[in-house]
């Protein structure tokens, strides 16, 4: 394998692949990265591939290829490399020892490596329809249901984001829970919605990096797919291959409460900076925040017997029954920060019901935030 490509090309290329490398010690190879050559001379490619067996990436970038090949070598080294070589051309070479030599002016490295035939195959999924959104549309759903996705790993099925399609509604839904939370996001995208598979579980690594390439600044559609067991996803140069997450999703629906008759409306920020001020004085453990309903403002407060106690009072739109109910104060700054709105509402029956949260200018978004009892 020898060619030569721009280094910021093979900088931006390498950066997309950092989060999938593998750092844990089980297979070893898979803290590499894998350059393949595609095609010859001008018009050829340089395929940069990672994986860490249940989340690919592959990129592929322009690069003048005068023989092929492939080779794997450290893709943190591999990168910090490049990251400090001066902005012009990279030749790299392979070796038949499987050493990766690169050159850049009057700087050279021997990069220790493997053949590229001991790599493990990125999952393989070649899916007939792929569904073209916006990047910005999907940014926003996996912002407002990524951190609702529980980290027990024995409740696997629960370890991921669900994404439902509403067919009738030419919407798309992601859900997220771990039992004291729970949020949801709809999202219309049109008639091409019916190409996409539902019902799947899609993998909060997947997700986080399905997260950064829709947030680069050139990403501006983004091509998704998936089927019983595979999800796809591809912008611009980049592909991502998930393994989507085995087992049912609970039925979520039932977590939502319909009957609210308590209903309070206020301005979203001072809201959180208020919960993170009064929480400084909470329970280590339990986090918990009182929240109290009176007409026209809603009264904060957390005790802690050896800290002391924490009392703020903030104006609100609420002309119902005085009502006391407490709440973990860290699962309602997380949903109340992924909303990143101006105004909330909040929603519940009684003392001893779950809080619905939604935007005032999202009626497509909700989430669910269980009691604590105080």
């Amino acid at each position: 394998m020898k060619l030569t490509i721009d280094k910021s090309d093979l900088h931006r290329g390498l950066s997309h692949l950092q989060a999938v490398v593998e750092k844990r010690n089980s297979m070893p190879i898979l803290a590499n990265v894998l350059l393949r050559t595609l095609g010859r001379g001008k018009e050829g490619q340089l395929e940069l591939a990672a994986t860490d067996l249940e989340v690919g990436v592959r990129d592929l970038r322009t690069a003048q290829v005068e023989t092929d090949g492939d080779i794997t070598v450290s893709a943190r080294k591999f990168f910090d490399i490049v990251r400090e070589l001066p902005d012009e051309p990279v030749q790299l070479e392979a070796t038949a020892n499987a050493f990766l030599e690169i050159y850049s002016g009057r700087i050279h490295f021997s990069l220790a490596g493997t053949t590229g035939e001991e790599y493990p195959s990125l999952p393989e999924f070649s899916p007939e329809h792929l569904v073209s959104l916006q990047a910005s549309i999907l940014s926003t759903m996996i912002e407002r249901t990524v951190y609702a996705a529980s980290l027990d790993e024995t409740r696997y099925n629960l370890n991921g984001v669900y994404f439902e399609v509403l067919a009738e509604s030419e919407k798309i839904r992601m859900v997220a829970t771990d039992g004291h939370r729970l949020a949801l996001v709809d999202r219309g995208i049109g008639s091409e919605v019916e190409s996409l598979a539902s019902d799947v579980i899609i993998p909060r690594k997947g997700l986080a990096e399905l997260k950064r390439l829709v947030d680069e600044e050139d990403a501006d559609q983004v091509e998704i797919s998936f089927d019983a067991s595979n999800g796809l996803a591809r912008t611009g140069s980049v592909t991502l291959f998930m393994r989507l997450i085995e087992g049912k999703f609970p039925n979520y629906q039932q977590v939502i409460p319909t009957a609210l008759e308590h209903r309070l409306t206020l301005p979203c920020e001072p809201l959180i900076h208020a919960v993170r001020r009064v929480s400084l004085l909470s329970a280590e453990r339990s986090h918990a925040v009182q929240f109290e309903f009176t007409k026209d403002a809603l009264r904060l407060s957390s005790s802690n017997p050896d800290l002391g106690h924490a009392q703020e009072e903030l104006d609100a739109d609420y002309s119902g029954d005085d009502l006391s109910i407490g709440f973990n104060a860290k699962y309602l700054l997380e949903s109340l920060s992924a909303f990143a709105t101006k105004e909330i509402q909040l929603s519940l029956q009684d003392s001893t019901s779950p809080v619905v949260l939604r935007p005032t200018d999202d009626e497509d978004s909700l989430a669910v935030v269980m009691p604590m009892r105080l």
